[in-house]
């Protein structure tokens, strides 16, 4: 049960500020370097117009502990400027609303429900203001590294602070979105999260982020 509650935050720690979805990555021989500031800029490029989205998601977590692979698929809903919602299917049932920094988790199977808040720089509103304008400066707290391979963008963001994560990687259209988000984690687990059959500015509102 507390295992399941983590796996659900690390996936949703990673993935604050980074929500929009479309089909999987392929790679391309030829990479271009770009400043951290372009890249990120790119990423901003990436949400512009969108308002709301659905999409369909796969998510592979490697546990290095227990060499154990594990693979759901799932959903995900989004609406600005901080409401996010996503829901993995059995074996690995979930469901998880993050209003801001309060986020709601419940395990079906387990009868479980919890209720965590996030710290203030974690925060929706906070990164989706960040992402509203164009970049100027860089976040603070992290490094940012940033390159393109064809029609894609690869953004690697490097946590300063030594916690969960060690390494965030976006894959995105800059037009049409993102792609694919690897996390990264000091204990060496690595979760894949693949995106789909994305719906944009579809109209989302307060009900479609109540968790039952």
């Amino acid at each position: 049960m507390i295992s399941n509650l983590l796996k659900t935050k690390k996936i949703l720690l990673a993935t604050l500020a980074i929500f929009v979805a479309f089909q999987g990555f392929q790679a391309d021989a030829h990479a271009r370097s770009l400043s951290p500031l372009q890249g990120l800029e790119m990423l901003r490029r990436s949400f512009s117009g969108m308002n709301d989205f659905t999409a369909e998601i796969t998510q592979d977590k490697q546990i290095s502990l227990m060499k154990k692979r594990m693979t759901a698929s799932g959903t995900v809903r989004f609406r600005k400027p901080d409401s996010f919602y996503m829901e993995l299917y059995s074996p690995y049932a979930s469901r998880l609303v993050l209003k801001d920094t309060l986020m709601t988790v419940v395990y079906p199977n387990e009868g479980v429900r919890q209720k965590i808040t996030l710290p203030p720089e974690q925060s929706l509103k906070r990164w989706f203001a960040y992402l509203a304008r164009p970049v100027t400066s860089l976040p603070a707290g992290v490094d940012i590294r940033a390159e393109t391979r064809g029609k894609y963008v690869i953004l690697r963001i490097l946590p300063r602070k030594k916690g969960i994560v060690k390494e965030l990687r976006i894959t995105f259209l800059e037009k049409n979105g993102i792609t694919r988000l690897v996390i990264e984690e000091h204990n060496r687990d690595r979760t894949v999260i693949s995106f789909r059959n994305m719906k944009k500015n579809v109209g989302l509102d307060e009900k479609d982020f109540h968790i039952e």
